[in-house]
């Protein structure tokens, strides 16, 4: 290895122990331990060390190689103790304020989204509702309209002149045949009354059941 390979080694392994320093200080900032049960803290703190020690790996590699050396341990803690003295400060600092602007840019975001897509989605979907069911409203109120008309045609067209034509014949027919008349008359509606009484005590008792 070429005192180049070497020197380029340790800035490497000073920058990478530096970057370790903030990344740990990034994500304690975002683990929240204490509101953390042990079990999710342990494994991230498993995921975080292996993460850490791969990307170490990775720039010591596009290095030299990837070839281990005493000084490189060295090299990482004097980057990792030069970051706790001189820039961990700072870099909270900078990560407070990066953090509250991209909670600020979200709420913002947010609200955009509430206001130029979902509140006009709602608005429209409350307003083909409202179409719709002022359209069933007038289809129903046509609809009772037809209905009453047809009634009013069928009793003035057929049930009165009906009426008025079987009271005249009821008149002019020979006691002879009204007597049998009345009587399967009689005999009818006693029959309907009483398959009408059957219903009622059916769906009573289908009542009664339920």
């Amino acid at each position: 290895m070429t005192l180049t390979v070497q020197f380029l080694t340790m800035a490497a392994m000073v920058s990478a122990g530096a970057g370790f320093g903030a990344m740990l200080d990034t994500y304690q900032r975002f683990l929240n331990r204490p509101k953390r049960k042990n079990w999710i803290t342990f494994i991230n703190d498993i995921l975080f060390w292996v993460v850490q020690a791969l990307i170490v790996f990775y720039v010591l590699f596009h290095v030299n190689k990837g070839e281990v050396r005493f000084y490189i341990f060295i090299a990482l803690f004097c980057g990792f103790a030069a970051y706790q003295a001189l820039l961990k400060g700072a870099y909270l600092w900078l990560l407070d304020r990066v953090i509250n602007a991209a909670v600020a840019v979200g709420g913002i975001l947010a609200k955009m989204v509430r206001l130029l897509i979902f509140k006009p989605a709602t608005g429209l979907v409350q307003l083909v509702l409202a179409l719709f069911l002022l359209l069933l409203k007038a289809v129903l109120s046509l609809l009772r309209l037809l209905l009453r008309s047809a009634y009013f045609l069928v009793r003035i067209l057929i049930l009165y002149p009906s009426k008025k034509i079987l009271a005249f014949l009821w008149k002019v027919l020979p006691k002879g045949i009204k007597k049998p008349a009345e009587k399967l008359y009689n005999s009818g509606t006693g029959i309907l009354l009483k398959i009408r009484d059957v219903y009622k005590r059916v769906f009573k008792w289908n009542k009664k059941d339920e």
